[in-house]
């Protein structure tokens, strides 16, 4: 009958209910819990304290005395992230304190046992990753919406910064995430209209994410990224200060690698490329898809559903349509724009002050570079993530423009 073949249709249509998107807030976790039932209160008062006591040298003390408390007592999603992030924190504390000459090789059961629990039950690594330090990790300071960092890391109002504009990139791209179904039933029900329409949104919100990004130089000193901050970002897996991984007391022997945060753990440009139909090389491929990894389950599970629909770039090549094509090369436009100008931010946060603090330690200066040149060698040419990051981000950039249709003059 009509009616059962109208209700299989509606059934097949692409949705993003079942994936923990947001219609308002995409990826980001919305109004993410700001406290912990009573009985995790020690975990919370050191947690809200890291840059002070990772500057006093006392975080590790602190940690080493703190009680083993059962993770049985959080039950909501929710709490769950809120333990995750603190725990998180710590953790990046108590590694990085003393930088890189004096690392740990044990994190202490009352840390590591709870944190491998939680980790487990949200399906996310036992390290800081992008859905800790930016999805769950905001709150509105007051009625104008002005956000402030839950749980923060050294660096003052940079590290501030830094997460908060990430958060800010993210958000700009929710119209983007709400128009992927949009585009995705568009091509399904052959309605050319309806995927012009969806990708018109899209392009404008990557646009926007880009001008989001451009807030970074605003709101972070690149000295303070690179000499302070990047080490209390970075991971235990290819990492020369430690070379065999973390070996976190009471949950298993042999110690654990885990890779860094890296943007690469952002699922919005995996949502972009698997709609745009982006190739990457295989050594960027396999490095992006490890990272979703690192990312909360059902995100990773939407990103893997969407590359299993049918190829938006085979169906606008099909069409003769010259408009469809505009607006689908102006969507790789703006991903390769969205890009090319991470690079920037890159260099800028990264590769420049890397050389000079290069320059520093040959000439055995310590006066106004001292803080650059006590940033960690180890990871002088690394993103966080670990990877190769310049020629990694080139290529990536180099990938999106061969998913263009048309060659542009």
């Amino acid at each position: 009958s009509m009616a059962s073949a109208k209700t299989d249709q509606t059934e097949a249509l692409f949705s993003l209910e079942s994936y923990h998107v947001s219609e308002e807030l995409g990826f980001i976790l919305p109004d993410p819990l700001q406290e912990l039932p009573p009985y995790y209160q020690p975990w919370m008062d050191i947690a809200l304290k890291i840059p002070e006591l990772a500057q006093s040298h006392e975080l590790r003390s602190r940690i080493n005395k703190m009680p083993l408390l059962s993770s049985k007592f959080l039950q909501k999603h929710k709490e769950l992230r809120l333990a995750h992030l603190a725990l998180t924190m710590m953790t990046m504390g108590y590694v990085w304190e003393e930088g890189e000459k004096d690392t740990v090789e044990i994190l202490p059961r009352s840390l590591a046992v709870p944190y491998w629990e939680v980790s487990q039950r949200l399906g996310l690594p036992p390290i800081i990753t992008h859905a800790d330090a930016v999805l769950a990790n905001w709150k509105r300071k007051d009625p104008d919406g002005n956000l402030e960092l839950l749980v923060s890391l050294p660096g003052g109002e940079s590290a501030r910064g830094f997460f908060l504009v990430t958060l800010l990139v993210e958000l700009a791209g929710v119209p983007a995430v709400k128009n992927i179904p949009t585009v995705i039933n568009g091509v399904r029900c052959g309605d050319t209209e309806a995927v012009a329409r969806g990708l018109e949104i899209i392009s404008r919100s990557i646009e926007d994410m880009t001008d989001a990004l451009k807030l970074m130089q605003v709101h972070v000193d690149p000295s303070v990224f690179y000499g302070i901050m990047r080490i209390y970002l970075s991971g235990w897996k290819d990492n020369p200060c430690m070379p065999n991984g973390l070996v976190y007391e009471g949950v298993q022997a042999a110690p654990m690698r885990y890779s860094g945060g890296s943007a690469a753990q952002s699922s919005l440009l995996h949502c972009f490329d698997e709609l745009l139909g982006v190739k990457h090389d295989p050594k960027s491929a396999s490095f992006l898809i490890y990272m979703r990894d690192y990312m909360p389950p059902l995100h990773k599970k939407l990103i893997n559903d969407i590359s299993l629909q049918p190829s938006l770039r085979s169906f606008v090549q099909q069409q003769d349509c010259k408009d469809l094509n505009n607006v689908f090369d102006l969507c790789v436009k703006k991903l390769l724009a969205l890009r090319s100008y991470h690079i920037n931010v890159v260099s800028r946060f990264i590769t420049v002050p890397a050389a000079r603090a290069r320059q520093l330690r040959d000439q055995n200066h310590n006066s106004d570079g001292e803080m650059i040149s006590r940033a960690p060698t180890a990871l002088e040419e690394r993103g966080t993530g670990g990877s190769s990051i310049m020629s990694f981000l080139k290529t990536v950039r180099d990938q999106t423009k061969d998913t263009l249709l048309l060659i542009w003059p």
